[in-house]
């Protein structure tokens, strides 16, 4: 696979990512939702301070080690990237390594750059604005991430009595708000672990077979058949 295919692939998820982000982010209200397939698919903009299912991590010093850790293997993955394609590993391994690689630069911008360049969104606060006169709501490496899709399988289900410990609270299955960015990075990972023998699959066949030159090969029926 050439480098050139998996650039445009990084590209393609990185425009749609933040193209989205961006969209929402000026667009709609914290907190609000809009419904794209009934209650089973909506944007639902919030906003997370942290790692991924919002957990927070330290206040402003554990966000800037998180950004600053995600910005080291962001780096670290241009260079496995161009390894692997190298050394020739397996189409849809490169692939998925790409979208992995896509998904995290994606909430790498919003952590480094959203904070300088938009105003803040927040219960009751109005729309949030590109490059608000007096600057941002954060600093640089300071930003949030940018989270709009929510697709319950089951939202705001009672569970039966007899269960325990949980019986009788509300419940809803497949609860967390993603983004594209956060998406490309599960496909890419999900697909690894299912496909794993196939993208590593190192038998007989696949080899490269070894030619020998004429004199060695000679050399060679000549010993097999002396014996």
């Amino acid at each position: 696979m050439k480098i050139r295919t998996v650039a445009l692939v990084i590209l393609g998820i990185i425009i749609a990512d933040q193209a989205l982000k961006i969209w929402v982010k000026t667009s709609m209200s914290y907190g609000e939702q809009i419904f794209l397939l009934g209650r089973s698919l909506r944007l639902y903009f919030i906003e997370n301070e942290g790692m991924a299912w919002g957990w927070k991590f330290g206040g402003d010093g554990g966000k800037l080690a998180l950004t600053i850790f995600r910005l080291i293997a962001v780096i670290f993955g241009v260079y496995y990237i161009r390894s692997i394609i190298q050394k020739k590993y397996h189409r849809g391994f490169i692939l998925c390594v790409a979208m992995i690689f896509a998904g995290a630069l994606g909430n790498l911008i919003d952590s480094m750059f959203y904070g300088m360049i938009f105003s803040g969104s927040g219960d009751g606060q109005p729309l949030a604005t590109m490059f608000p006169h007096g600057g941002g709501y954060a600093s640089f490496l300071h930003g949030k991430v940018v989270d709009m899709i929510y697709a319950p399988i089951i939202e705001n289900k009672i569970l039966p009595s007899w269960i325990p410990f949980w019986g009788g609270e509300r419940f809803t299955f497949f609860s967390p708000i993603f983004n594209i960015a956060d998406a490309s990075i599960s496909v890419g990972v999900i697909s690894i672990l299912v496909f794993q023998k196939r993208f590593f699959k190192k038998g007989f066949l696949e080899e490269s077979p070894v030619t020998l030159p004429k004199d060695e090969m000679k050399d060679t029926v000549k010993v097999y058949s002396d014996q």
